[in-house]
């Protein structure tokens, strides 16, 4: 048996011995309940999980004290859409065609009827909702969430700054889609809210609830009693609220008698746009190739399923929530579907290195940087308005995130062997995908392209 497979072989064996210790561990005869609480434009260092910061958070400090942190999580994507069609999904966006830019108010693209969310492949065991921002695609064809394997979805088609913006409520199985108008300050509790009653009424059967905030995506609307007169003024006004939440959350699951079934998830969909804290990691939200815009806070709870206060440092990305939702509920991923995210269970339960070699990071449909465990290669960052390409003025980017987190410093040179290997990935990558690019700018963008070009004159 050659190195390769043997090392195949063990792994295998690896992760049905974590499957088995899952479900020794998780009450008899009941599939965990599943909560993802989804965050917008939340930074890597605008919650207490890296240190404090301006904001206090306690707790989500709490969840960490109580369950797994990874330190070296990976949204999808530096914007919303794309983050959040390839979270669903299990793979990387330009797969499902949304990986360009954000879907906008005028816009018809959306998540094709083909993919399969998380909450399709939960079904028929599962009762499924979605409560927040779909940002997904609001156009017949697409729309509403509930034609994508959730039985109830209460929110908002697209971000919170967008208009016309109402709410939405629609459920399975019902043409019916009820509007109403939405009142900024109690948005997110409203969003809460509704989790709670799905919760609360499928208590005695498995869930999936994605509570998908739309907060602290800018502009901020604090909820009544939350202090915007802070040294984060009024988005550390708005992560309080969030923090607020997730503290309700975990008090209803353990009022319920639900807390040792439910894994809680609690993440962000990107790094901070304008405001927020990338927690010294480099660039922001929708800029290219360095940490800032992509690594978010990650943690997941599950009091005797996972372990308490544990740092895990194994690459991992949204990509995976989908597969690894799957093994622990027993559900086979779909046979049909390239699914580009690996099940991290090992990871979680026991600490285990990452099952990936490497991470791509992409900025629209264009892979620009590879995360492996140690290293990082950057290949294209945003310069004076346009993506400058590193590697055609031969200063392709190797950074040691072990001990440069910040990605100052390129060590190309210094390892040139490490970056012509990660180069050759990136390469495979940008041939792997080059197919399944638009073969034009949607519509949308031309328009918002040449108002912007007006205004700028």
């Amino acid at each position: 048996m050659d190195r390769r497979r043997l090392l195949m072989t063990a792994g295998a064996g690896l992760s049905t011995l974590a499957a088995t210790r899952f479900a020794q561990a998780k009450p008899a005869g009941r599939k965990p309940n599943f909560v993802v609480i989804l965050c917008d434009d939340l930074g890597f260092g605008d919650v207490s999980l890296h240190g404090e910061g301006a904001i206090r958070t306690p707790n989500i400090a709490q969840l960490a004290r109580e369950g797994v942190t990874l330190t070296d999580y990976y949204a999808p994507a530096n914007l919303c859409t794309p983050s959040r069609a390839a979270l669903l999904t299990g793979r990387y966006a330009i797969r499902s065609g949304l990986a360009y830019e954000v879907i906008m108010s005028q816009d018809d693209r959306g998540l094709p009827l083909t993919e399969t969310t998380i909450a399709n492949a939960l079904k028929p065991d599962y009762a499924t909702g979605l409560f927040g921002k779909w940002h997904l695609g609001h156009t017949p064809a697409h729309w509403p969430p509930t034609r994508h394997g959730f039985d109830t979805f209460f929110g908002i088609p697209y971000s919170h700054d967008m208009a016309p913006l109402a709410l939405f409520e629609s459920h399975a199985g019902s043409d019916e889609v009820a509007k109403s108008p939405v009142d900024y300050p109690t948005l997110q509790q409203q969003f809460y809210a509704h989790a709670e009653r799905f919760i609360e009424a499928n208590r005695d059967r498995p869930f999936f609830v994605e509570l998908a905030l739309s907060a602290p995506h800018m502009p901020e609307h604090p909820g009544a009693g939350f202090d915007t007169k802070g040294p984060a003024g009024s988005y550390g006004a708005v992560v309080t609220e969030i923090d607020s939440i997730v503290g309700r959350l975990m008090a209803k699951l353990k009022a319920l008698g639900l807390d040792q079934d439910t894994l809680v998830i609690f993440t962000s969909d990107n790094g901070p746009w304008v405001e927020g804290s990338a927690g010294g990691l480099r660039d922001r939200k929708g800029q290219s190739g360095y940490d800032g815009g992509y690594r978010v806070p990650f943690v997941a709870r599950q009091p005797g399923v996972l372990p308490a206060g544990k740092r895990v440092p194994a690459i991992a990305m949204g990509i995976d929530i989908l597969p690894t939702l799957c093994a622990m509920a027993g559900v086979s991923l779909p046979a049909d579907l390239v699914i580009d995210g690996k099940d991290i269970t090992r990871v979680l339960v026991s600490g285990a290195p990452s099952p990936h070699e490497a991470l791509v990071l992409f900025d629209n449909e264009t892979p620009v940087a590879v995360r492996t465990q140690r290293w990082k290669y950057v290949a294209n960052a945003y310069y004076r308005g346009f993506r400058m390409p590193y590697e055609l003025f031969g200063y392709g980017q190797l950074y040691d995130l072990q001990s440069d987190p910040a990605e100052n410093y390129s060590v190309a040179d210094a390892h040139p062997e490490v970056a012509a290997s990660l180069k050759a990935v990136l390469d495979k990558a940008r041939l792997e995908f080059a197919p399944l690019k638009h073969k034009d700018i949607p519509p949308a963008f031309k328009a918002l392209r040449a108002m912007t070009e007006h205004m700028q004159d």
